[in-house]
């Protein structure tokens, strides 16, 4: 059975558009109060419990009092946690002994969307079995529990102390920041209010961009994937490197102290490596396809094994458990160490690298030396069936000739888009113009019998 609503990172859509809308919510809010109620009185004997935590986005406010309806009709009792980063709620369902946790979040998109993501309660995303529980359960009628069975709601007072000591305590406990100058950029997200003080208990010096939210300037022109306001904050004050995190705090990127941006690939390397020679990284690396060439030749050569899985911060954890593996991440800065977190945490990672620049003594680029990413083209081209296009007989032909040039010099992927009609050419190697020349014949090829 095929998933109605869940994507790859919960429901998610623009607001005011279904599914993102106060009627679906609710119901969403009971269907899920149902399932997770079942599961409890199964597991044990007490009230079942749902965390709910959100980013700063205009709408989290309607969202998060439908949701909350919906889930204490069905029996369910809620904690509201109010703006706070997705891998914190994560941390806090799991340390709280809730049955579950909910973020209103729609990570790096604009404040006019929203989504609805779901952790267990171990702080996982949920497995396809139990969306599709919830999705079941959508179908039925919307029935109130008597009112001596309703849920409660209340909230948590303390859940940004408890998670920024959390986060200090994936460093040693000898880790100080003394004497270094960071920028960090909040993205005027769910960060706002911890990412900054996490570095300043740490003894760093701390600039802070990006954090006065409004509702509506999340993500707008700043974060993770905005740098650019991080580069000029770094170099005009002379810092010593900038942070950046996405709306809902699991998405890193870093700017070194000249202003160069160092990307997922490259932190996941530094990390990689650190961990490596302190004996700490338990088997390889999982990237995913769109992961850099580059990371996979820097890993290789420093006797790591590298692994490739589907595009999604899931496909990566789902990878790293299968393989009993620790460390892996995305370009776009989703990275997870699954030693001390269930999902991807930008404060986490970026701790983890600032970890490595200490205990060799080096700079932000000097960690990331050792990779060198290779030219990168990546372009959709607009076809009606984007799936048949992507494996047909003349398109896989062009791309058999062009990988037999490339010689293990580059890497070619040509995959169908899973949110929008196109087909995504993305090709690497060695030579700029190399690369940017076979991309455009691809295109061509892809483009040329679709009707």
């Amino acid at each position: 059975m095929s998933r109605r609503f869940f994507g790859t990172d919960g429901i998610r859509g623009r607001v005011g558009e279904y599914p993102i809308t106060p009627e679906f919510c609710l119901r969403l809010g009971w269907a899920a109060g149902k399932v997770f109620a079942r599961r409890s009185a199964i597991d044990q004997d007490s009230e079942p419990h749902i965390l709910i935590g959100k980013d700063t986005r205009i709408s989290g406010y309607m969202l998060e009092s439908v949701l909350e309806s919906g889930l204490v009709s069905a029996g369910v009792s809620v904690s509201l946690m109010g703006p706070m980063p997705t891998p914190a709620v994560a941390y806090l369902t799991r340390t709280l002994r809730a049955d579950a946790g909910i973020v209103i979040s729609a990570s790096h998109n604009p404040y006019y969307d929203n989504g609805i993501k779901f952790f267990d309660a171990e702080g996982n995303k949920l497995p396809d079995e139990l969306e599709l529980e919830i999705e079941r359960e959508l179908d039925s009628e919307m029935v109130c529990v008597d009112s001596n069975r309703l849920g409660r709601a209340n909230r948590i007072n303390d859940a940004a102390g408890r998670y920024i000591e959390y986060c200090k305590a994936t460093v040693g406990r000898n880790f100080r920041l003394s004497g270094m100058n960071i920028v960090v950029d909040c993205a005027h997200g769910a960060t706002y209010h911890v990412a900054p003080q996490v570095l300043e208990e740490l003894d760093a010096q701390v600039s802070v961009i990006g954090a006065d939210p409004d509702g509506f300037n999340i993500n707008d022109g700043c974060g993770s994937t905005s740098p650019e306001a991080l580069i000029r904050e770094v170099v005009s004050c002379g810092a010593d490197l900038g942070i950046a995190l996405d709306g809902d705090g699991d998405r890193l990127i870093m700017v070194d102290g000249d202003g160069t941006v160092v990307d997922g690939d490259q932190l996941v390397y530094a990390i990689a490596c650190h961990r490596r020679a302190s004996g700490t990284l338990s088997g390889g690396v999982v990237g995913t396809l769109m992961s850099n060439f580059g990371l996979e030749l820097a890993l290789t050569d420093a006797g790591i094994d590298f692994h490739r899985a589907n595009v999604g911060d899931r496909y990566v954890l789902e990878a790293l458990r299968q393989r009993g593996w620790y460390l892996g991440g995305e370009s776009s800065g989703h990275i997870i160490c699954l030693d001390l977190t269930t999902t991807g945490d930008a404060i986490v990672a970026a701790l983890q690298v600032l970890q490595a620049m200490q205990d060799g003594d080096r700079t932000l680029g000097e960690v990331v030396s050792g990779m060198r990413k290779l030219p990168q083209t990546l372009k959709n081209v607009r076809v009606s069936a984007p799936t048949e296009r992507a494996g047909a007989a003349d398109v896989l032909a062009a791309v058999n000739d062009h990988v037999t040039a490339l010689a293990g010099r580059g890497r070619i992927l040509i995959r169908p888009s899973g949110t929008e009609p196109v087909v995504r050419v993305m090709v690497e190697g060695d030579s700029a113009d190399e690369v940017d020349a076979i991309a455009a014949e691809l295109v061509a090829v892809v483009g040329s019998k679709d009707v």
